[in-house]
């Protein structure tokens, strides 16, 4: 996601980054750094740190139709259900940065497009992630189909939607525009995503489930 300075007028930039230091902010403070400092965890910190830098990589592959109207994989669902939403909102973040010190981004824009990608991206993939917990039975094909997959496809229409959202209420792009030329995109981009994010989380809940946060043997397998 890309919204370049100053394509929506600067009030928007100014308004995002009062909005997303105090998020970003909470996020450090509430990260729990200690299960990545520890000595136990010193592959998950491997693993974090890893994601971030094929993030970045991702990121910058993108395809776009005009300024603005940029499109590309995210990862978000499966940053969340590995490390949960504080460290993956802060590790979006620093992807983010990664991808603006390319120079793909300029730093006027920087809090908005994380606001726009990775605080809507861990927002839904939050609500989804607990959602399931909530009122589905505790199951591993629900953990990976439900989570892993149409969660994955459910976050990238939820920024794309988000997106179309901000551009129409700005008035930077018509509405119809919008709903025919951009949107129908990310529902292309959901299914890879979704593709992606559950083949990626089977290999790591099957042999490596210590890597995942969200995920118990104990709770998804036994008895089943």
């Amino acid at each position: 996601m890309n919204f370049p300075y100053p394509l929506l007028g600067a009030g928007w930039y100014f308004a995002a980054w009062a909005l997303w230091l105090p998020l970003f902010i909470l996020a450090v403070l509430h990260a729990p750094w200690k299960s990545l400092a520890s000595e136990t965890g010193a592959a998950r910190l491997n693993v974090w740190m890893g994601m971030v830098v094929l993030l970045v990589l991702f990121w910058s592959m993108k395809a776009g139709v005009k300024p603005g109207l940029d499109l590309h994989l995210t990862g978000i669902m499966l940053f969340i259900l590995v490390f949960e939403a504080p460290l993956a909102f802060v590790g979006l973040n620093l992807v983010l940065l990664g991808v603006t010190l390319n120079g793909a981004l300029v730093w006027q824009s920087f809090a908005l497009n994380a606001l726009m990608t990775a605080g809507v991206g861990v927002a839904i993939a939050h609500l989804i992630h607990k959602g399931v917990d909530a009122f589905c039975p505790r199951h591993f094909f629900i953990f990976i189909f439900l989570k892993g997959f149409f969660g994955a496809a459910l976050v990238v229409i939820g920024i794309g939607l988000a997106a179309c959202l901000l551009y129409g209420v700005a008035g930077v792009y018509a509405w119809g525009y919008l709903g025919e030329e951009y949107l129908p995109y990310y529902l292309l981009l959901g299914f890879s995503e979704a593709w992606l994010s559950g083949m990626l989380l089977t290999i790591m809940a099957v042999y490596y489930p210590d890597w995942v946060a969200t995920y118990d043997q104990h709770i998804y397998l036994d008895g089943k």
